[in-house]
């Protein structure tokens, strides 16, 4: 008897971008993995003629549930809330849909909990055998926790592919600041080795299950308190504190629209250059979320191994923020308010924590490897 394929949850989470929906459902149901099963949250978007696509489309497709949500509840609480449909199954199923949209949950007689759970981001665009090969790999090793392929940017303005790499995983400095890696470089074969990495991006991740459960806090997957911006980030680390591993496996390739542009940021001077693409309402979220990320997940001892290049990190942002982007200190005092339940999850990560301070300091880097070839 042949082992029955393992089961993905892919869950998209949509806020008013229909333009999109078309070329990320028609390459999912195209896939040559068919296992999949589509959770389509509609996060309440004010434009509603991609929900109304969707369901003329695509409803009456057996492997789609179309989750029409009352209200915005950001990207990481709808992340959580797919992940819960996912995992626990149909008997959940009509309860979460109740109570967080504003109509009743499809019927579906073949809903089977999901082995593993993808977060898509809509301007995702998958070739045909990615889910094929990302399962493939990702079933050969129990701790692997989470899996990107090689993504590189689409160009929607002209509808092609290209050859510029949006991730391969990310990458963390020493000071603390992490990227996608390889973000805005040209593949010249640099990045066709498999290997583990800090973390993956949330434009595409494939999660295990079983992972995602074990470092689950406060009944929480994604941080809800980030709303949305650098949870993944803060996932990520997470994983590798409970003994997990992130894996960047090139074999399985797609392609990321990204809003915001597929720029380099190496460098602080890219970093500076590069921040009038950002809107202040991702700055805002971004730079709270990075301190909150840092308070639940930092290591004391590796803090102390890597003061220096933290700090002057620090001091560099609050001296640019005071004189260039003062409405950020607001996001400071956003922390501050959110620092108690930070600390709280701090002390459940710390208890579920699996690897020592030394194990963990090799994810903090000088400098990427992809670009010393």
């Amino acid at each position: 008897m042949i082992d029955p394929q393992p089961k993905i949850s892919l869950v998209i989470i949509h806020f008013n971008t229909p333009h999109y929906l078309e070329s990320c459902l028609t390459a999912i149901f195209a896939q040559t993995y068919k296992n999949i099963e589509v959770i389509f949250i509609d996060n309440n978007s004010p434009d509603k003629s991609g929900l109304e696509y969707v369901k003329k489309a695509f409803g009456h497709r057996e492997d789609l549930i179309i989750v029409p949500n009352s209200e915005n509840l950001g990207y990481a609480r709808a992340a959580n809330q797919g992940i819960r449909m996912a995992i626990e199954g149909k008997d959940q199923e009509e309860a979460l849909v109740a109570d967080l949209s504003e109509s009743p949950a499809p019927s579906h007689s073949n809903f089977e909990k999901a082995d593993y759970v993808v977060i898509t981001n809509p301007d995702i665009v998958y070739t045909p055998t990615y889910f094929e090969k990302a399962i493939s790999r990702i079933e050969q090793d129990v701790k692997i926790a989470a899996l990107t392929g090689k993504v590189y940017k689409y160009d929607f303005d002209r509808l092609q592919p290209t050859n510029i790499v949006d991730t391969v995983g990310l990458f963390a400095y020493k000071n603390r600041r992490i990227i996608d890696d390889g973000q805005g470089l040209i593949d010249e074969g640099q990045f066709d080795e498999e290997c583990e990495v800090f973390g993956v991006s949330g434009a595409c991740p494939l999660y295990r299950t079983k992972a995602l459960e074990d470092v689950k806090i406060l009944g929480e997957y994604l941080d809800e308190d980030f709303f949305m911006y650098k949870e993944d980030v803060d996932l990520s680390w997470r994983f590798l504190l409970c003994g997990w591993k992130n894996l960047y496996y090139p074999e399985a390739l797609a392609y990321h629209g990204r809003g915001t542009g597929v720029q380099r940021r190496f460098f602080n001077k890219e970093i500076v250059a590069n921040r009038k693409s950002l809107s202040k309402f991702q700055k805002k979220y971004s730079f709270k979320n990075q301190h909150l990320m840092e308070r639940k997940n930092e290591l004391w001892l590796n803090y102390f191994a890597d003061f220096f290049p933290i700090m002057f990190k620090k001091l560099a942002m609050f001296t640019y923020i005071t004189f260039r982007e003062p409405y950020l200190w607001g996001s400071y005092f956003d922390y501050l308010k959110q620092l108690p339940r930070a600390l709280k999850k701090r002390r459940l990560i710390m208890k579920k924590r699996k690897i020592s301070a030394k194990e963990m300091r090799k994810w903090f880097k000088k400098q990427s490897k992809y670009l010393k070839r």
